[in-house]
């Protein structure tokens, strides 16, 4: 059983925390764990295999009602069999439908720029709806740590951050979906519409495009099987308490490898960092790198990548080539985390808009060649009048916390003077 951080307090019962049932190494209890862990929602999870009471929790479930794994028992006394996203998000009391058909403005995208832009937006009058595909927060959310933010001190986790911002947005009135994905994006006149996943639209008079990046994936042989059985994306606060006492891998430089190195070095024997850098402090602050470096079970292994990573139904063993000599050896490994960069999720824009070569839509001066109305588009417009977009999605945007804030915050400048022109 590995019991997943905030861990309640001594005198809650056991069964006061949500219970996910199955396979360690199975990507769909991973996918449940993960979820839990972004909607910051307490649990234990328990496999058949090497549990006893995860047996006992089983058979308490009649067979003929027993569905297929991982089954999620709540303090209710309630369970779902295999939940997606949506479905747990409904049991939690997240809304993943809409109230209403039709919006001031529609952010597709709940990180800190979508976040920023909703409080801001609605705080001036504007009604304004949220939509995330998983849990606001967007890629920061899922950072160990955030020590660099201005005004804390001391950091706070991404989960907190991600808390803090949502209960700000819930205090101007702000209506936030989830577990829903925007497919498509369309506009007729003035008005601009949201596909989404379950063939239902949005309608509002502007939307801001605020989706971020997903980390990128490492396209080695064995990787892509073993997602969620071992290899990790972004996932350390999900999965950090199942390496206790292992030897762990993470790939990667960046400030978001080493918060989740700290972060996994408190549960396992070791972390064994790889870059492909000859110097990890070329893309990692200072501070943290020499944290990292003064860390006891740390081992920064610089010009190092993985080229393969093997196991039947679970990742055992990586290759580990050093870029320099070319030498390559193969390793035990357990787990492995990859932070190797990250791209943008812009591909249910289409056509709609303009975007760069690499996916990132451009705004501003950058859309002229298809700009369509006589007056300039407005900084933050992209192609689609109307539609504006700012935080790392972005072309142009600077990939920091503090920068995505201020960016979707100055965009609803620029949609008050688009909805004024109107």
């Amino acid at each position: 059983m590995d019991e997943h951080p905030p861990t309640p307090p001594p005198e809650r019962r056991r069964e006061d925390a949500v219970r996910v049932i199955g396979d360690r190494w199975s990507a769909a209890v991973h996918e449940v764990k993960d979820f839990l862990t972004r909607h910051r929602v307490p649990y234990r999870a328990y496999d058949p295999e090497t549990s006893g009471e995860a047996r006992e929790l089983l058979d308490a479930v009649p067979r003929a009602e027993r569905g297929e794994l991982p089954i999620v028992l709540f303090p209710d006394g309630t369970r779902l069999d295999a939940p997606s996203r949506a479905e747990l998000a409904e049991k939690l009391g997240h809304a993943t439908e809409a109230a209403a058909p039709f919006y001031d403005l529609v952010v597709v995208g709940g990180g800190p720029a979508g976040l920023a832009a909703a409080v801001y937006g609605a705080s001036e009058g504007l009604r304004t709806l949220v939509l995330d595909r998983e849990a606001p927060g967007g890629q920061a959310g899922q950072s160990a740590r955030i020590e660099n933010y201005l005004g804390f001190p001391d950091g706070l986790s991404g989960a907190e951050f991600a808390q803090r911002a949502l209960e700000q947005a819930h205090k101007f009135g702000v209506e936030v979906v989830v577990a829903r994905a925007a497919t498509g994006l369309h506009a007729d006149g003035h008005y601009r519409g949201v596909k989404l996943d379950d063939g239902t639209e949005l309608g509002a008079h502007a939307v801001l495009v605020s989706t971020g990046v997903a980390w990128t994936t490492l396209d080695v042989p064995g990787c892509p099987g073993l997602v969620g059985a071992g290899v990790y994306y972004g996932a350390a606060a999900a999965e950090a308490p199942a390496v206790r006492g292992k030897d762990v891998y993470l790939l990667g430089a960046g400030n978001s490898a080493g918060q989740a190195a700290l972060l996994l070095a408190r549960h396992a024997r070791t972390v064994n960092v790889l870059a492909q850098e000859a110097d990890f402090s070329e893309r990692m602050s200072q501070y943290l790198y020499d944290r990292l470096r003064n860390t006891p079970n740390v081992r920064m292994r610089p010009q190092s990548t993985v080229t393969s990573a093997r196991g039947e139904g679970r990742l055992r063993r990586i290759t580990i080539r050093n870029v320099e000599s070319g030498d390559e050896a193969e390793e035990t490994c357990e787990a492995l985390f990859v932070f190797i960069g990250a791209a943008p999720q812009t591909e249910w824009l289409g056509d709609a808009v303009m975007r760069d070569e690499r996916g990132y839509v451009l705004t501003g001066p950058a859309v002229r060649a298809r700009w369509p109305l006589e007056r300039d588009p407005h900084p933050r417009e992209t192609s689609c009048p109307g539609v504006f977009a700012a935080g790392d999605v972005r072309a142009g945007g600077v990939k920091r916390v503090g920068s995505a804030v201020g960016d979707g915050s100055v965009a609803i400048q620029f949609i008050h003077e688009y909805l004024a022109d109107r």
